[in-house]
């Protein structure tokens, strides 16, 4: 039961992570995604903690790729306030 609450308890921390924006938060989401499924998936097919961190490393940075690459683009460009943030007009 411990291992089901840990396992709901990590996919539920991951999915928030998908709604993010910017490259950058879309990246962080990314890496946690790819980092998650990568150890589940790594851990799964050896059975040992090396293949579950192989797995989380290979994933983390294929997640961070391709959140960072499919970030939605601001059509007629962006600005920065007062405060430094960057907006889309």
């Amino acid at each position: 039961m411990k291992k089901l609450a840990a396992a709901a308890l990590a996919t539920i921390a991951a999915l928030s992570l998908g709604a993010c924006n910017t490259p950058e938060d879309r990246a962080l989401g990314g890496a946690g995604l790819g980092a998650l499924t990568g150890a589940a998936i790594g851990a799964a097919a050896t059975g040992r903690a090396g293949g579950a961190l192989a797995g989380a490393a290979i994933g983390g940075a294929g997640g961070a790729i391709v959140g960072a690459s499919t970030a939605p683009r601001c059509p007629y460009g962006t600005y920065r306030d007062a405060y430094g943030n960057i907006y889309c007009r």
